[in-house]
């Protein structure tokens, strides 16, 4: 070998020395690291679009619910409107239902009143307003006495107690039944029916004014121990009513006659 070759032969190992050193300060990357690396990134990509997919998902559950709740929204105000319609509606068939009944009875009890109102009498088994309660009958047969119509009085009381005997009425009815005979003079039979009051409605608020009115039947009928017996005792157990102040009345006047 020449001198002129072997400057080249001498840099070959040098060359080769750094190469090595090269190598050794520049390691390759781990395959593991860049292994998980690669999986790290392909998570993150899946989680993104698993979120960006329910975060859809919840967008549209929420657009669902708001499209349910407005259809819920007017089906109750279908449903309220409907009430109120039908509501408004029961009311005006009840009003006019009422109204219809009312003209009726109202027709009914002139038409079976009108005799009596008109002086007549009533027919025989009849009340003064057929079909009523024992209250309107009861006020019926009280407005005939008072406008002095005394037989219709009496026969309206007479066919109340028949069909209303377990009215809270019947003893007022009793007493005003005596009562229409008594004014019209007939003592007996006045007599009698007040002391049916007794006998029938011992605890009647119409206690003492019966008492009163037997005193004064057998006063009429000249009975004068009965009747100082019956006026006596209204005198001395219902001294502060008026029945006890008229009762003593009388039979002071009786002492003035001398009977």
């Amino acid at each position: 070998m020449t001198l002129k070759h072997k400057p080249l032969l001498l840099l070959v190992p040098a060359l080769w020395f750094s190469g090595c050193q090269l190598l050794q300060t520049q390691p390759a990357e781990d395959p593991v690291l860049v292994k998980l690396a690669e999986l790290e990134r392909r998570l993150q990509s899946i989680e993104r679009v698993m979120q960006n997919q329910s975060l859809v998902n919840l967008t549209q559950q929420v657009s669902a619910a708001e499209r349910r709740g407005d259809v819920l929204q007017g089906r109750v105000e279908e449903l309220e409107h409907n009430a109120a319609s039908t509501s408004d509606r029961q009311r005006q068939l009840y009003i006019d239902l009422d109204t219809r009944i009312q003209e009726l009875e109202a027709s009914l009890k002139e038409r079976n009143s009108v005799n009596v109102m008109d002086g007549g009498s009533l027919p025989p088994g009849q009340l003064p307003v057929p079909g009523g309660s024992d209250r309107d009958n009861y006020q019926a047969a009280l407005e005939l006495l008072k406008e002095q119509r005394y037989e219709p009085a009496a026969a309206a009381f007479t066919q109340f107690l028949v069909t209303f005997p377990n009215s809270e009425l019947a003893d007022n009815a009793q007493y005003w039944l005596a009562e229409s005979h008594y004014v019209t003079q007939k003592f007996e039979r006045a007599l009698k029916e007040f002391e049916l009051v007794i006998s029938k409605y011992p605890t009647s608020r119409k206690i003492p004014d019966a008492l009163l009115k037997i005193g004064y039947c057998n006063y009429e009928l000249k009975r004068w121990d009965a009747a100082r017996g019956s006026l006596r005792r209204v005198n001395t157990d219902y001294p502060e009513t008026t029945a006890g102040r008229l009762a003593g009345q009388r039979l002071q006047r009786m002492n003035e006659e001398g009977v």
